[in-house]
């Protein structure tokens, strides 16, 4: 019965990321192929689709140099892929592997832009749109193509008030970062992650522990 759990939640995780990146790359790679840079889409009026790309973390958040990130990045996902099949041979919810899932295939999503996009397509500019070269003479070294963003929600659109300090009478937006798919569902990923797994939170903090009393 055990057994038969561990093979059931291995098979929903592989379905779950592999769902997750086909979705997440189909509609990167329309939009790369589709949108000139800077290009927007009126949805409505608190959604729009904007193509930008950016050499940052999800939501475009920059604090390390490109290819540093792009390591980091593949670091975290080995040790996030390694904690999941642990997690996989011991007692566990499904709904834990559904948010570890989540979290994985989200990252994996944006380091697959960052190792081949590069490699593949063209410069995207505001002028003209990107098309795919032969492997190798794209616009970017391996683990340096930047990652494609497109969802917009400016739910809120106003500006400050006078008395502001220093912001007085600028616009002000929210929510104005731009994401896509996979910086997505990282975050949906990690705030069920707090709200719902504390205690499996608890056992990866004792996990990391113990790997690290071992050494």
């Amino acid at each position: 019965m055990k057994k038969n759990k561990i093979l059931s939640d291995g098979v929903l995780a592989f379905i779950l990321i592999a769902v997750i990146l086909i979705i997440d790359q189909f509609i990167k790679i329309e939009v790369k192929t589709h949108f000139c840079l800077g290009e927007s889409i009126h949805i409505t009026d608190w959604f729009y689709i904007s193509f930008v790309e950016n050499n940052g973390m999800a939501y475009g958040m920059t604090f390390f140099n490109k290819l540093v990130l792009s390591l980091f990045r593949l670091v975290a996902i080995t040790a996030i892929g390694w904690y999941l099949r642990q997690v996989l041979k011991q007692k566990h919810t499904t709904g834990y592997i559904v948010v570890l899932s989540m979290i994985l295939a989200g990252a994996v999503g944006n380091i697959l832009d960052s190792m081949f996009y590069g490699l593949i397509f063209e410069a995207s500019t505001p002028f003209s749109v990107a098309g795919f070269v032969p492997f190798g003479t794209g616009y970017a070294p391996f683990l340096q193509g930047k990652v494609v963003d497109m969802f917009y929600f400016p739910m809120i659109v106003t500006t400050y008030p006078s008395w502001v300090p220093f912001k007085g009478g600028d616009e002000f937006i929210f929510f104005s970062p731009v994401f896509n798919f996979a910086d997505a569902c990282i975050s949906v990923g990690i705030v069920a992650l707090f709200l719902f797994y504390r205690n499996e939170i608890e056992h990866l903090s004792e996990t990391v522990k113990g790997a690290f009393r071992k050494k």
